[in-house]
């Protein structure tokens, strides 16, 4: 499958990095720790796409780590392998670095889980979805690819030095020595250090998301365009979600003990979303609001719905699937097919666009200089 045209190729000359970074964080602490440290760490005949997949590299190893010592998300671990995943983060990995999280916070298979993911996800694909309409790549204030980043640096770090992702489990206000006050509800003054978090992420993922659409809304607006149209792009999005959540629901198996590889396969959804926004923004070609990768997990709902729906309205239809080991190879299967689908994506958009641009995708082309190449013959 070809998933760039050729007569979309020329545009690729035309496209030129546009990137705008609020961030306080970034401009005095990280610019300077890059320019002035970080980047001697490299040398500068390495390839910007080998140094990402180096970083790609220390999440699997921490997912090696995780799956052996906690594959439910749920057990402590020795305090080595937290302070592992601090050192291993990278923000390119969005779905990987959740079961991460999670398992750092103890959250288990579950809908905490569940909506850590949702939010990473969200972030992701608004952020390009932005970038899309925008032209530019904007980070707020307030940004995943870097406070979000280093908010998981510092969780990871402080939970090896707590000794073990259950500390999270704990009341903040309880475990900080704040004496409760009788118009502090017993519910607020409970609420776990993990619990916490989600509320802090969940204000940053309104913030984030309600200013990015005011940012595409804006642009498109100072080119006499429709404002409205843009937020179409968000309905791939959202319909996923709702096909997940809905799955999920229907089948408490797969959320309660096979949500790992479901996981794996929700982030190949995002994935190849993402990837077709971007290919569609280097090409300058109409918004992607296709995914094949949703039309399993839409049949997934379906089958679960009827059983369903037999049992409270005595209406419905059998599950071709059932309920358990059927489930489970399903969830299986669709991991397969996003790896084929994304995966035949990933590579034919490398081998187009390095084609192309006479360029090579790990390491630096050199330019031909056929007069050093006789002095070498002659040497």
């Amino acid at each position: 499958m070809v998933y760039i045209r050729q007569d979309k190729l020329p545009k690729l000359k035309e496209y030129k990095y546009s990137g705008v970074d609020h961030s306080l964080v970034s401009r005095y602490v990280l610019k300077p720790f890059y320019t002035n440290v970080a980047i001697k760490c490299f040398p500068m005949s390495m390839a910007p796409n080998a140094i990402t997949l180096s970083g790609f590299g220390f999440v699997v190893i921490n997912l090696l780590t995780l799956f052996y010592y906690t594959p439910t998300l749920d057990q402590d671990c020795p305090p080595w392998v937290y302070a592992s995943w601090s050192i291993g983060v990278d923000a390119c990995n969005t779905t990987l670095e959740v079961l991460i999280f999670a398992a750092a916070m103890n959250f288990g298979q579950g809908w905490k889980t569940v909506m850590t993911l949702f939010a990473s996800l969200l972030t992701f694909y608004v952020q390009t979805w932005d970038e899309y309409h925008t032209h530019t790549l904007t980070l707020g204030l307030i940004s995943g690819p870097v406070e979000g980043i280093l908010t998981l640096v510092a969780v990871y770090a402080l939970t090896a030095y707590n000794g073990g992702g259950s500390f999270w489990q704990q009341s903040l206000f309880r475990t900080l020595g704040l004496e409760k006050h009788g118009f502090v509800p017993d519910t607020i003054y409970e609420l776990a250090f993990n619990e916490w978090y989600m509320v802090y992420g969940g204000v940053v993922l309104i913030f984030n998301t309600v200013q990015s659409a005011l940012n595409v809304m804006s642009a498109r607006r100072s080119r006499g365009q429709r404002a409205d149209t843009a937020l179409l792009g968000l309905l791939p999005f959202f319909t996923a979600w709702t096909l997940i959540t809905a799955y999920l629901i229907l089948q408490p198996v797969i959320l309660h003990q096979h949500l790992v590889p479901f996981v794996f396969y929700v982030g190949l959804i995002n994935a190849y979303s993402v990837g077709q926004m971007i290919v569609a923004h280097l090409t300058k070609s109409r918004f992607p609001f296709g995914n094949v990768l949703i039309v399993p997990l839409a049949f997934g709902v379906v089958d679960s719905l009827g059983p369903f729906l037999q049992r409270h309205i005595g209406f419905g239809w059998p599950s071709a699937l059932g309920n358990d080991v059927y489930q489970v190879a399903f969830v299986m299967g669709c991991v397969g097919l996003g790896v084929g689908v994304y995966g035949t994506f990933v590579v034919d958009v490398i081998f187009a666009i390095c084609d192309y641009l006479d360029i090579w995708c790990l390491t630096i082309k050199h330019p031909y200089n056929g007069a050093d190449e006789k002095k070498n013959k002659k040497a």
